[in-house]
C-alpha cells in the first residue's frame, strides 16, 4: 500500500473509533439531569424571561432562540461527559486503549455536535408550525446550525479539561462565559442598535455569527456576510479543540 491508501485508512478507522465514543455518549449521557438542565430548560426559560412583553413579532424570536439553545446544549455536553468519566474511571480506559487521544476528543466535540442540532430542530418546528416561521435559505440555516454546534461543543471540551470530577465545577466556570456572551452577540439586542463600544466586543464572539447566520437561513438578512459568518465559526471551533487538546494533554500528565 502506497502512503496515501495507508492515510486514508487510518484516517477511516480513526472517524470510526470517535464515531463509537459519540453514540456511546449520547446512549449513556444525554437524557442525564445536568445535560437536559442546562442543555434545554435553562436556555428556553431565559430566553423567554427576555423575549416575554417585546413588541417584536414572534417569528422573529426563533433564530435567537436556535443560537441560545445551541450555545448551551452543545457546550454542555463536555462538561458533563468527561468529568463524570474521570470519577468512573471511564476516562482513563479510553486513553488506555489503542487509539488516539486525539480521535477520543474529537468523538466527544462529534457527539455534542449531533446532540445540540438534534434539539435545535425543536425551536424551528414550533416556529414553523405556531409562530409562522419561514426559511429563506435551508442551506445557510443547515450550515449556521452545524457549524455552530461544533464550535460550541468543542468550547464544552476545551472547559472539561480542567481536572475535576464533578461536572458542577466546569458548568460554574463555563457559565461565567456563556452568560455574558448573551448579551454582547446581538440575540436580545441588534447589533445595528449597540453603541460602537458594543459592537467590538460582540465581533469577539462566536454567538454573533452563530446568530447573524441562522437568521440569514431563516429571514433572509443578516448583519456580516455568510462568507464572515461562516469562516469565524469555523475559526472559533478549530481554535476551542486545538487549545482543548493542548490543555488536556497538560493536565492529564
Amino acid at each position: 500500500m502506497n502512503k496515501t491508501s495507508v492515510l486514508t485508512t487510518r484516517v477511516r478507522n480513526e472517524f470510526k473509533c470517535s464515531w463509537a465514543i459519540a453514540k456511546k455518549d449520547m446512549q449513556v449521557y444525554y437524557l442525564k439531569p445536568s445535560v437536559l438542565m442546562f442543555g434545554i430548560m435553562f436556555p428556553v426559560f431565559m430566553f423567554l424571561s427576555f423575549a416575554v412583553g417585546r413588541n417584536v413579532p414572534p417569528a422573529s424570536l426563533i433564530p435567537g432562540l436556535m443560537a441560545i439553545t445551541i450555545l448551551f446544549s452543545s457546550s454542555s455536553i463536555g462538561p458533563a461527559v468527561i468529568p463524570t468519566e474521570r470519577r468512573t474511571k471511564t476516562f482513563e480506559r479510553l486513553i488506555s486503549a489503542p487509539i488516539s487521544f486525539y480521535t477520543i476528543l474529537v468523538g466527544k466535540t462529534l457527539g455534542g455536535l449531533i446532540f445540540s442540532a438534534a434539539i435545535a430542530v425543536l425551536p424551528l418546528v414550533i416556529g414553523l408550525a405556531w409562530l409562522g416561521t419561514s426559511i429563506a435559505d435551508p442551506l445557510a440555516l443547515v450550515i449556521g446550525v452545524g457549524l455552530s454546534s461544533f464550535s460550541f461543543s468543542a468550547m464544552g471540551i476545551m472547559f472539561a479539561s480542567y481536572p475535576t470530577e464533578n461536572p458542577g465545577d466546569v458548568m460554574m466556570m463555563l457559565n461565567f462565559v456563556r452568560l455574558p456572551l448573551l448579551f454582547v452577540s446581538g440575540v436580545f439586542i441588534p447589533i445595528e442598535a449597540m453603541p460602537d463600544w458594543s459592537r467590538v466586543v460582540a465581533f469577539l464572539s462566536p454567538l454573533t455569527y452563530s446568530n447573524d447566520l441562522i437568521r440569514y437561513g431563516l429571514e433572509g438578512s443578516s448583519y456580516s456576510s455568510l462568507m464572515v459568518d461562516t469562516a469565524l465559526l469555523i475559526f472559533s471551533g478549530a481554535l476551542f479543540l486545538a487549545v482543548g487538546m493542548k490543555l488536556h494533554e497538560r493536565y492529564r500528565k
